[in-house]
């Protein structure tokens, strides 16, 4: 892969706080961590709501309590052929905490998965991602989860969760919706592999088109969608949609996955699922792309991810270009930044527990590269509510610097988060207009060598220039405040 090289030429950026956009759309930063059952400490807690999330998905939750019966459809009704209209049938106990914790302590809005969490035991044996023999079942006690959660039902509560997703990774075979004798066919027959991927698909299509007429019937004031397909893949998206329009149903959302280390992929794909829902006359359908994370694919693959091999285990966790380290972080700010003005309606950053390779942190509990740069977005998040005029550098060869100018709610404060992924220069230069000349400048970086420091900067005549001690990626936060007592003049 090339890189695009500036040797130590500026890059140029500009700004415009004379001209307020959109308002700033915290819906765009979510996540799939939550607090657990146990071992959660306060400061999880607290790193959680610095982060500055708006909502947490449920999915995998059941994978980071161990030992309890939290949010998968057969931990709250564990017998399939009791009643589904018994109160008595459920266990809703150890979720109805975790999502009290979820809500109270971060104070994240709720995303429920209805379904089951990943099941990563190959393709003969499985227990829990089998595709359900009742459909009008299933459907059933996932009407009963949303009753108790919204309605009180079963001495439950009236907490209005809006968004309630069907499945997850439906495309994802072994592991989401695993055909009973395995997925893949044996001898790498293709044509009885092709039978058996058209029979999950056509069978998966049928549970979703059951499922969204059950639960709209009862709750038309409810979301319900999904189903959060393991990657963009159009044919299953319109397999998913003949199904829906045949049955004379409109799902409110679609939602998919990426792993990616090229910020473009997606703006692309969100480009593609909004015209793909138009085309089918869908056109309130809302598009979630519902995990994300860095995936430095040019330097390693899934399975590398995983190895225990020690050259592999250094490549991959150290360094710049390192799995969650600065590069990871500088991607997720600059697409963060980009999704502000996409056709996107939700994202939520990939990670259920907070330490490991989709966490925040290692095993012993020192601080991913990736969580502080998430931390300078939570602090852009929460004070600065309307995005204002700003340009950054066009993506090239899987390289951007993008800004995103803001104000706060009254407009006295403003503030620029400037992210550069993978664009080999050591100064960047933003043009600047609105910002009063005596304003109090506050910079900090966040970059390889530091993780949230202040910034060597210039301020003179409505330029600002940003100096990095290298040509790694990095990030700045640089906020304005006017001086006590003085206005200050605007730059022109």
């Amino acid at each position: 892969m090339s890189t695009m090289i500036l040797a130590a030429a500026a890059v140029l950026l500009s700004a415009d706080f004379t001209q307020e956009t959109v308002l700033f759309r915290r819906e765009l930063h979510s996540t799939g961590s939550g607090p657990t059952i146990c071992s959660c400490p306060q400061e999880y807690i607290e790193d959680l709501r610095s982060m500055g999330f708006k909502a947490s998905r449920t999915h995998d939750w059941a994978l980071i309590n161990p030992g309890q019966r939290v949010c998968d459809y057969f931990h709250i009704f564990p017998l399939m052929h009791l009643d589904a209209k018994d109160p008595a049938n459920y266990v809703f106990g150890p979720t109805d905490y975790l999502l009290k914790r979820t809500r109270e302590e971060v104070g994240h809005d709720i995303f429920f998965r209805l379904g089951t969490s990943i099941e990563h035991s190959g393709n003969k044996v499985h227990f829990n991602a089998l595709i359900p023999e009742d459909f009008d079942k299933v459907a059933e006690t996932f009407a009963a989860t949303v009753r108790h959660y919204n309605r009180g039902w079963a001495d439950g509560f009236h907490w209005g969760i809006k968004y309630w997703e069907i499945w997850n990774e439906p495309n994802l075979k072994t592991a989401m919706w695993f055909l009973p004798g395995g997925d893949e066919a044996k001898d790498g027959d293709k044509e009885e592999q092709a039978r058996r991927d058209a029979k999950r698909r056509d069978l998966f299509v049928k549970f979703f088109v059951t499922v969204l007429k059950r639960l709209k019937s009862e709750f038309p004031d409810i979301k319900v969608g999904g189903p959060a397909f393991c990657w963009w893949d159009e044919p299953y998206a319109r397999a998913l949609f003949d199904g829906c329009r045949a049955a004379g149903v409109e799902p409110d959302f679609l939602s998919w996955h990426r792993y990616s280390e090229n910020p473009a992929e997606f703006l692309e794909q969100t480009e593609a699922a909004r015209a793909l829902c138009d085309e089918y006359g869908f056109k309130k359908c809302e598009l979630i792309i519902n995990e994300w994370h860095y995936f430095g694919r040019s330097d390693y693959d899934w399975e590398m991810l995983r190895s225990p091999d020690p050259e592999i285990v250094a490549k991959i966790w150290s360094g710049p270009r390192s799995h969650n380290g600065i590069d990871s972080s500088c991607f997720n700010l600059a697409v963060l930044s980009q999704f502000q003005t996409s056709k996107l309606d939700q994202a939520y950053y990939y990670g259920c527990k907070s330490t490991g390779a989709w966490g925040y942190m290692d095993e012993h509990k020192r601080k991913f590269k990736v969580f502080y740069g998430l931390q300078l977005f939570g602090r852009f998040a929460n004070g600065y509510a309307k995005l204002c005029a700003a340009t950054g550098l066009d993506p090239a060869d899987e390289s951007v610097v993008t800004v995103l100018a803001g104000k706060s709610a009254d407009g006295r404060k403003q503030a620029l988060l400037v992210s550069d992924y993978r664009v080999r220069t050591d100064c960047l230069v933003v043009d600047m207009k609105g910002v009063p000349a005596d304003a109090k400048v506050t910079a900090t970086v966040h970059d390889y060598t530091r993780d949230i420091a202040p910034a060597d900067f210039t301020f003179e005549n409505g330029r600002l220039t940003l100096r990095k001690p290298d040509c790694e990626s990095a990030a700045f936060l640089i906020e304005f405040e006017p001086h006590a007592g003085a206005a200050g003049a605007a730059t022109k």
